[in-house]
């Protein structure tokens, strides 16, 4: 590591702790005795959507949070959830090292994720997703929710 005021390579690591995911380095130059801190972190590889239309963009997750905030106008869901429901969804889909990552896995992961959130936030959503036409895909989408809620349950 170059020291950041005399350029010299010769630095001395002094302190080392974890900081909010990171690894922060207090460091010493060898050559002008100052001191710096350095900060260290996984490079993770840039995830990418490939687009219905062929193309492929770089993953948003401010374009994903607007979808989810979508879904959830006037319900009982904090940024907190929708933060980490968009958490959950980065990190597995950098566990899975699928990339590009299709529209319909990533749909299909917030709707996973709002059923346990929010049943009418989850039907909303999918609406916009599966691109309702008619009254029958809800009652479809509803029946659905309504009976996995009935398997998940113990008489």
């Amino acid at each position: 590591m170059r020291c950041p005021w005399c350029n010299a390579e010769d630095t001395k690591v002094l302190d080392s702790r974890s900081v909010e995911g990171k690894k922060k380095r207090r460091r010493s130059c060898a050559v002008c005795g100052k001191r710096f801190n350095t900060f260290e972190s996984v490079e993770r590889p840039l995830l990418t959507v490939a687009k219905r239309d062929g193309s492929i963009e770089v993953f948003k997750r401010n374009k994903l949070i607007t979808g989810i905030l979508n879904s959830v106008k006037k319900r009982s869901v904090s940024m907190e959830q929708i933060e980490a429901i968009v958490d959950d969804i980065e990190s597995e889909l950098n566990l899975e090292m699928i990339n590009p990552v299709s529209p319909d896995r990533l749909g299909e992961m917030v709707l996973e994720k709002l059923k346990n959130v929010d049943a009418v936030a989850y039907v909303r959503f999918a609406s916009v997703y599966k691109a309702f036409t008619d009254v029958e895909d809800f009652v479809r989408i509803i029946s659905e929710l309504q009976a996995s809620d009935n398997q998940e349950k113990p008489e």
